[in-house]
This record gives C-alpha cells, sequence and structure tokens, in this order.
C-alpha cells in the first residue's frame, strides 16, 4: 500500500468506464437508500459521518440474536460456542484486513474514539513526562486532540498542532522541523474528515520513529477507500470504527504494536480482562482481552465480519475509481457554480467535498437540501480548529461512497441551485 492510495488519486473523469463497476447492483445491497425523504428519493452524502449497511450485515446481526445470543468466552453450552466461534473469526477477519501480525493485536473498542483515549491514557501514563511533547495536526478530529489534551495535563506534556497550508495539506517541513528528543507521540488522521485530505502517513511514521517517536494514526475515513496495511506503514497504533466500514454502530478496532500493547496497563477493570482475582491482588489477562473489561458487542463484532465479507466480495480498486470518478465530477460542477467556494483543495483527496456557499449559512443550505432529499452533513464536523484557521463557522460536507451515482451528484447540484433561489 501506498501512503496515499496513489492507485485512486487523481484520476480521470472523463477516462472511467461506467460499465466497469456495476453501481446499480451495488445499491441493491443496501436497502436503506431505496427510499423518498420529503417526497423525493434520498440522496445519501453524508458517508463520512457513517455508512450504509448492506444487507449481509443486517442479516448477519439478526441471525446472531434469532440462533446464537449468548455472551463468549464463558459458557459450557453450544450457543456460547456457536457466538464465541462467530465474535472471533470477526477479530481474525479484522486482522486479515488490516494484515496485522496477530489477530491478539486487534482489540475491540467501541469506536476510533474509545481507541485513541485508550492509547492516550494507557500508553500515555506510562511513558509520558513533564516537558514531553505530543504532535497532532491542525486539521484533526476533537477525538484526536481532546484526549492527548487530557492526558498531557495530567502528565505535564504539551499538544502541539502540525501546520496545515491553506489547501488542507500537512506542511511536511515544519513537522520536521518541530520534531526533537521531546516529541513522544505523533497522532495524525490517515484522511481528513473535513477536508478529505489524504495525509502522507508512511512519511510522518518515518519522520517521527527516526527521532525516536511513536506514531498513532486515526484510520476512520480512510479503511472504507482502500487496503491498509498496518506493517508496511509500520505504525504503532491504527485505530477506526466498523460504522464507517459499512458494519454497525458501537464498535471500533485498536491494532498496536505486540511489545506496546503488552507493556500498557489496563484501560478498564473488570471481567474477563483479568487472570486471577483475590483481595490480595489481581493479575490481567493476555492479549487481547487485558483491554476487553465486560461483555462486549458481540452482534456487532459478528456484524462487522460480515462487513468485511461483503468488501472482500467486491472489486475494491473499481470501488476506489468509481468514488474518485464522483469527487471529480462533483468538484469540477462545483467551480462551475456560482457562489461556491471548495474547503480543501489537496492535490490528494479521497471522496470528500467540502464547501461553502457565498452569503449564506452552512447549516441553513443544508435545510434546504434536506427538504429536497439530499442528505449532507454541515458544521465544522468535528474539526473546529480548521475551520477557526479558514474563518469559517463550517462547511456544507458532501462525501461519497461506491453505493453513490454521478445522477445523485446531478440531484445536488439541482437542489443547491433552487436552494439559492431562497438564501441569495
Amino acid at each position: 500500500m501506498t501512503d496515499a492510495g496513489s492507485d485512486v488519486k487523481r484520476f480521470d473523469v472523463e477516462s472511467f468506464d461506467v460499465e466497469s463497476f456495476d453501481v446499480e447492483k451495488i445499491r441493491a445491497d443496501f436497502p436503506i437508500l431505496h427510499q423518498h425523504v420529503n417526497g423525493q428519493p434520498l440522496v445519501y452524502l453524508d458517508s463520512a459521518a457513517t455508512t450504509q449497511k448492506p444487507n449481509v450485515v443486517i442479516d448477519a446481526i439478526s441471525d446472531y440474536y434469532r440462533n446464537d445470543n449468548s455472551n463468549v468466552h464463558r459458557g459450557a453450552h453450544a450457543l456460547a460456542d456457536r457466538a464465541t466461534v462467530k465474535f472471533e473469526a470477526a477479530r481474525n477477519k479484522v486482522a486479515a484486513f488490516l494484515n496485522a501480525p496477530d489477530a491478539k493485536q486487534i482489540i475491540w473498542t467501541r469506536g476510533t474514539t474509545e481507541s485513541i483515549n485508550l492509547v492516550a491514557s494507557c500508553w500515555g501514563r506510562s511513558n509520558l513526562t513533564a516537558g514531553d511533547r505530543i504532535l497532532v495536526s491542525a486539521m484533526e478530529h476533537h477525538s484526536n486532540i481532546v484526549p492527548w489534551q487530557l492526558i498531557a495535563g495530567a502528565m505535564g506534556a504539551s499538544v502541539e498542532p502540525v501546520p496545515v497550508d491553506a489547501t488542507g495539506t500537512i506542511d511536511l517541513a515544519a513537522f520536521e522541523a518541530m520534531l526533537d528528543e521531546r516529541v513522544k507521540m505523533v497522532s495524525v488522521g490517515h484522511v481528513s474528515n473535513a477536508l478529505g485530505s489524504i495525509n502522507p502517513v508512511e512519511k510522518i511514521i518515518a519522520l517521527a520513529h527516526a527521532a525516536g517517536a511513536k506514531v498513532m494514526v486515526d484510520g476512520a475515513q480512510a479503511v472504507s477507500h482502500w487496503a491498509v496495511d498496518v506493517q508496511a506503514l509500520d505504525c504503532d497504533f491504527y485505530a477506526f470504527s466498523a460504522h464507517k466500514l459499512f458494519g454497525p454502530t458501537g464498535l471500533g478496532v485498536l491494532y498496536g504494536k505486540r511489545e506496546l500493547l503488552e507493556a500498557m496497563p489496563p484501560y478498564q477493570g473488570g471481567g474477563e480482562m483479568i487472570e486471577t482475582v483475590s483481595f490480595a491482588g489481581t493479575t490481567f489477562n493476555q492479549l487481547p482481552y487485558k483491554f476487553e473489561a465486560g461483555t462486549p458487542d458481540i452482534a456487532g463484532a459478528i456484524g462487522f465480519g460480515a462487513a468485511i465479507d461483503y468488501l472482500n466480495s467486491i472489486d475494491r480498486k473499481a470501488a476506489a475509481a468509481h468514488e474518485q470518478a464522483l469527487l471529480a465530477y462533483a468538484e469540477e460542477k462545483a467551480r462551475n457554480t456560482s457562489g461556491i467556494k471548495l474547503i480543501g483543495t489537496s492535490a490528494n483527496k479521497t471522496s470528500v467535498m467540502s464547501f461553502i456557499l457565498e452569503g449564506a449559512h452552512p447549516a441553513d443550505l443544508g435545510v434546504l437540501l434536506d427538504k429536497q432529499g439530499i442528505a449532507v452533513r454541515t458544521g465544522n464536523h468535528c474539526a473546529q480548529p480548521i475551520m477557526d484557521q479558514y474563518g469559517i463557522p463550517g462547511t456544507v460536507r458532501a462525501s461519497f461512497s461506491f453505493y453513490n451515482t454521478f445522477a445523485e451528484v446531478d440531484r445536488l447540484f439541482a437542489a443547491i441551485e433552487k436552494a439559492k433561489t431562497f438564501l441569495l
């Protein structure tokens, strides 16, 4: 894997063969897409917030509750055995999906947010001291800023932003200049949720490691677009959420290098994460269970396993090319639409188009688009620092997945033109 999915960037939309990717066949797998909202066919352009779920995921969750519902790892009966097998099979699928060396390095969490909090708390309390520095990019999601601020405050460390230029591109020269022996952790998004910028994480990781720092990658916005290889990246930690990858909400993944995970103390105490308990003292379970206190999201993991199976069943390179073609088509229309200003114009982007309509508040435009059946997201997208840098309250964000169509992009811009008659 390249650090930016180079086989799909800068895609020439005019050369795209629409017959090479059967989007209508894909759309048939997603039941939610086939409905009307406010009297109009739904156009769902909010996949950066959460992706929709194919039938196989919905069926897998339903099947678990109908046939196998039981706690895992503990019961001496058939239901528990079946649930455990499917639960751990999902972990193995995630390990293979990321090319992790061992499934024991895959920790179930509640989402990317909890994964980052886990590392900040458990790794941070063991490794940070007064005067240490943590670097994050200026366009990070709040969940990759605030957990580091909390642990930095507790340990006497500091959190510092790596500059991002006007296009939404990390300033690598500035980043390299910031590195010194006091930098202990670099935490960066693989893809910006607010701008769509694909960050050069391989270069960031190599530079950080050369300076003696560890690296955490927030992969929430990357994993749905191309294959991620954590061994090739050589990242120390990688986190993402199942619901961004066509799976259920409330489930996340944390990958970590074995030696780091083994050295970290537990995140929470309770059942499952222990080996022995007595009032004289407690010993802790082995990986991955040391970090998985209590009953896990069993149905979510099983559903997520089905989501990975689904992704493995389609041509992901063709899907990625389709997404890039949608983005190129949409951005070209945006440049030819009066009043629209694109926010985030990095040369290396995935299928997120953030924009403002000059003279209109993003929230007002979002409401008028919804009235026409167009689902987009508005606001600062939990990335307030970068919005402050641009001097705007937020953007309208249209985010595309492989189940979207060129006709839906046309619907978006037709709806914008109609909204302009009310707003401007």
